[in-house]
């Protein structure tokens, strides 16, 4: 197997992790800033796939470099829920990514399609590998 698969693993349709990674919940924030975080990743992904099949893809291909400007999109909650917790500009953003991070992998986790997954320069990547659940 080539060294750049070896870390890959994949999630299948029944939305278990083949390996033992997990997905942690994202506290401080309410159920329905959640949903509308998660609804905005979803149509990121959504988007990704559409146009670009076969490259991989993390939550800073989405939010970070020229979208690190979050102010109007539901992710500002995020932002928000690091100034409560009384966190330096540093970190809010560090810690706010982290937050981000966790529920792009739930989306991914809960999505129709099948993704190739791999941690790869300290972040999670996903590839959609074309295929999708049959429901």
């Amino acid at each position: 197997m080539p060294a750049e698969r070896q870390n890959e693993i994949k999630l299948n349709t029944s939305n278990m992790l083949i390996d033992k990674s997990e997905i942690r919940e994202v506290h401080g924030i309410s159920d329905d800033e959640k949903q509308r975080i998660m609804d905005f990743l979803h149509g990121a992904v959504y988007c990704w796939c559409n146009i670009n099949k076969d490259a991989w893809f993390s939550a800073r291909d989405f939010l970070g470099g020229d979208n690190f400007l979050w102010q109007g999109s539901p992710l500002y909650a995020l932002y928000e829920k690091q100034i409560k917790l009384g966190k330096n500009n540093e970190n809010r953003v560090k810690d706010a990514g982290k937050d981000s991070g966790w529920l792009l992998k739930k989306v991914v986790h809960t999505d129709k399609r099948k993704f190739e997954t791999k941690k790869e320069d300290l972040i999670r990547k996903y590839r959609w590998n074309g295929e999708k659940d049959s429901d």
